[in-house]
């Protein structure tokens, strides 16, 4: 049996293009002591792939050389398991790559995790109940420690974790809840996921537009963009505000990215700005896990997946987050759940 994989063909310069990608077909390794074969039912997309392909080296792991395959998180089934952990049958989420089968290390070093809740569908295991959940809850809850009644600003808000994050504020009762979307469909999509209201950046004027929905600032503001739209929300802030600092997909293809030129907006308000690496909260996973679980089988959390059929639509998919393609999490289906 042979594998197919996504490779680096060329570094982007900006967003990524189809040329950036080659695929490779080579024999299937069989697994040794202490690995695992495992079929990849599902890959997650991610912006911050595209900072992969660019041979930056990030969250400890090495750079990408031009003919390496993509890093990407998966969910998938185990086939044939050497390791004493795992059985044939698992479904199993973490670090696969962009390939349809993958052998695991020995042991396995790409953090594994067994998808717990086994009667919701396993591709959720790359949104609410995987890494991008993992990102909203312990980002927004235990970093940004949410108040309620208090004010929250959510940019990239219809996004993988953004639209996850929105619904956390509103489930814990924080009011006015404001995401920024771009569009009047996603922004519309906001509105029926709880936002009390929505910001359209593409209409402009931000920061007056944050002012306009909540004169007295903002409590608690849980970035996903940067660059301007960060800027603007450093011009609302509440006494005492929290910012959160996810991620930054407006400067993921700049050549030259700059800090906020409004930073002291910081001091004025007894504010405070914060970035946080999920795994460094892996301590939280399982109760992140069982809480967003019954939030699903409750009918009070809604996780929006953007689900692409096919192996070969995965360029196609990266490419598609820098055009705002996607609501909810991009996800790529490599294999239907029932085929072996």
């Amino acid at each position: 049996m042979n594998n197919q994989q996504w490779t680096v063909a060329a570094r982007p310069r900006g967003a990524p293009v189809r040329e950036d990608f080659a695929l490779r077909e080579q024999p299937l390794a069989r697994p040794g002591e202490g690995q695992m074969l495992i079929q990849v039912l599902y890959l997650s997309v991610a912006p911050v792939m595209a900072m992969y392909m660019s041979g930056e080296s990030i969250a400890q792991r090495p750079p990408l050389a031009i003919g390496d395959m993509l890093h990407g998180r998966g969910v998938g089934r185990v086939l044939i398991s050497r390791h004493p952990d795992y059985e044939p049958g698992d479904v199993v989420h973490g670090q696969m790559g962009w390939q349809k089968y993958c052998v695991t290390t020995a042991p396995p070093e790409d953090r594994f995790y067994k998808f717990q809740a086994d009667d919701l569908p396993p591709h959720l295991a790359l949104g609410a109940l995987g890494m991008t959940g993992f990102s909203a809850y312990c980002g927004f809850v235990t970093v940004g420690e949410p108040s309620p009644g208090r004010p929250v600003l959510v940019s990239g808000a219809a996004g993988g974790v953004g639209h996850l994050v929105v619904q956390i504020a509103r489930i814990l009762g924080c009011e006015p809840v404001v995401g920024i979307a771009g569009g009047p469909e996603k922004c519309a999509l906001l509105a029926e996921l709880g936002c009390h209201t929505s910001i359209d950046y593409r209409q402009g004027h931000l920061a007056a537009r944050m002012r306009e929905h909540c004169p007295d600032g903002f409590d608690l503001y849980f970035d996903n963009v940067g660059g301007q739209v960060l800027e603007a929300a450093l011009e609302n802030l509440a006494f005492g505000a929290r910012i959160v600092l996810c991620g930054s997909i407006s400067e993921y293809n700049q050549a030259q990215v700059s800090g906020p030129a409004n930073y002291t907006r910081l001091r004025r308000h007894d504010a405070s700005m914060r970035g946080f690496y999920v795994y460094n909260h892996e301590a939280g996973f399982a109760a992140a896990e069982a809480t967003m679980a019954d939030w699903i089988r409750r009918g009070e959390l809604r996780p929006v997946q953007h689900i692409v059929d096919g192996f070969d639509k995965l360029p196609q998919a990266l490419m598609g987050l820098f055009t705002g393609d996607n609501t909810g999490k991009q996800i790529v289906r490599v294999h239907d759940e029932g085929e072996v």
